[in-house]
């Protein structure tokens, strides 16, 4: 858990346009951070904007529910949206300048032209969710453009993600450092989510399988590849006889590097991820190993 007996700070100023984020970035000097959101903001964020202060003399939090990373069907008009609470959130954590735009003013017209995650983005979650790489990386490269970080920070709850913005910045050469933060769970070790809000109790205790089968996964680690795969896949498939039910939409061990699946042999650095259902709300974790 994060620790808010901080002393409490200034209240961040507050850019809507591009236009005020512009006149207001220019006021930040030293090196400057970058920590973008879609807002709902709880410990995770909490925890980016922590590795933002060490990385950066002052930082930026973006609070934008994009409307190009959700698919049809999916939760776009119901995602929760309290700026209030959020702005109360980044003045505690220290931010100089929030930028909160309206979908008008981040796409004033039709976005003809969007990145191409290739290969790593139509896998685990860009099979599941078509397009949503593409949305996410476009969005973050428009931020980068508009912000002008020296640093962006992202969560390892989203390893995908993270590493597709890092594959960006090299591949784009990007004047812009990534930093990561670690996930962070909640009390009963559910990693800490905007999405968390929608499950109802017995909701929650099902989805506590999440993180229950990657610890198991994680702990026979030292059987290798298949042996983690085993040990996680038990934990689920109990879940999945539960009530409400888990339904695993799936379980994998990546390479960490390209977010293909590892052989039986394999040896460095791996994230072991799985992302389920319980109700109506969808949910991911990982963990990272080393083998």
């Amino acid at each position: 858990m994060i620790d808010r007996t901080q002393t409490p700070r200034t209240a961040p100023a507050l850019a809507r346009t591009p236009e005020e984020l512009a006149h207001l970035r220019l006021e930040l000097g030293g090196r400057v951070a970058l920590v973008p959101t879609m807002g709902a903001l709880h410990d995770g964020h909490r925890a980016l904007m922590a590795t933002a202060r060490e990385q950066a003399d002052a930082f930026v939090v973006s609070v934008f529910v994009n409307p190009l990373q959700f698919g049809p069907g999916e939760d776009y008009e119901r995602y929760p949206r309290d700026l209030d609470a959020d702005m109360a959130v980044c003045a505690e954590e220290g931010a100089a300048l929030v930028f909160a735009p309206s979908v008008e003013d981040m796409y004033p017209g039709e976005q003809i032209v969007r990145i191409d995650p290739g290969a790593m983005g139509r896998v685990l979650e860009g099979e599941f969710r078509p397009g949503f790489f593409s949305g996410v990386l476009t969005v973050v490269n428009k931020l980068f453009n508009l912000v002008r970080p020296d640093v962006a920070v992202f969560g390892q709850k989203d390893a995908q993600q993270l590493a597709l913005v890092r594959r960006m910045a090299r591949d784009l050469n990007m004047p812009v450092a990534i930093a990561a933060a670690p996930t962070m769970r909640d009390p009963d070790n559910l990693a800490s989510s905007s999405r968390n809000a929608y499950l109802a109790p017995e909701e929650r205790r099902s989805a506590l399988a999440l993180s229950r089968a990657l610890l198991s996964g994680a702990d026979a680690s030292v059987t290798g590849p298949v042996g983690i795969l085993s040990a996680a896949r038990a934990v689920l498939d109990e879940a999945a006889a539960g009530d409400p039910p888990v339904t695993v939409d799936y379980l994998s061990l990546v390479d960490a590097n390209t977010f293909a699946e590892v052989p039986g042999d394999f040896r460095g650095d791996a994230v072991l991820l799985v992302a389920a259902r319980v109700g109506q709300t969808r949910l991911i974790d990982n963990v990272p190993l080393t083998l």
